[in-house]
């Protein structure tokens, strides 16, 4: 089940995110570590009302933001859609002794659903450009690569944003 995250579920949010980091780390990938994801982000998230929980057999174990708010490093990305009426992804994350089953596809479907049912345009992403599994994952999904930001807290390496297009629009 999917649903919306608990502000005293941070805990267990972290523990997962702080487990996906290392064992991320753990295979040469440096795509979050000590600085991100915070306990803030979610805070903030929860605030929002765009923080979602996996849940299976009353256990958290999976994470994804689906959020309104355009962060400022996109911003001099060239998307294929207007800036407006966009869904961004942020955060997803399974816990690596779930991964592997599907559940980060269960959790974008869901995001996508979401979008599509609310009149979004499009799905804005980014990952890792060191992260082949992700790079995949988005591609496979019909994520088209628009461009790099940087993070230099987390690596010396870009990361790639994504578009999934939605709807048909003129421009």
């Amino acid at each position: 089940m999917i649903r919306l995250a608990k502000i005293l579920e941070i805990p267990d949010i972290l523990i997962i995110t702080q487990t996906c980091a290392k064992n991320m780390i753990d295979h040469g990938i440096y795509q979050w570590n000590e600085y991100y994801p915070s306990k803030e982000a979610f805070e903030k998230d929860i605030a929002r009302k765009e923080l979602y929980v996996l849940e299976k057999n009353d256990e958290i174990i999976g994470t994804i933001v689906v959020s309104t708010l355009m962060d400022g490093e996109y911003i001099p990305i060239n998307w294929l859609t207007p800036n407006k009426n966009n869904i961004y992804i942020h955060r997803l994350a399974v816990h690596p002794k779930q991964q592997k089953k599907g559940y980060a596809q269960d959790l974008m479907d869901f995001a996508e659903d979401y979008a599509r049912k609310s009149g979004f345009i499009s799905v804005r992403l980014d990952t890792f450009s060191k992260n082949g599994r992700n790079n995949k994952f988005y591609q496979a999904r019909g994520y088209q690569a628009v461009g790099d930001i940087y993070f230099p807290k987390q690596s010396e390496f870009p990361f790639h944003c994504y578009e999934l297009i939605l709807q048909n629009i003129l421009f």
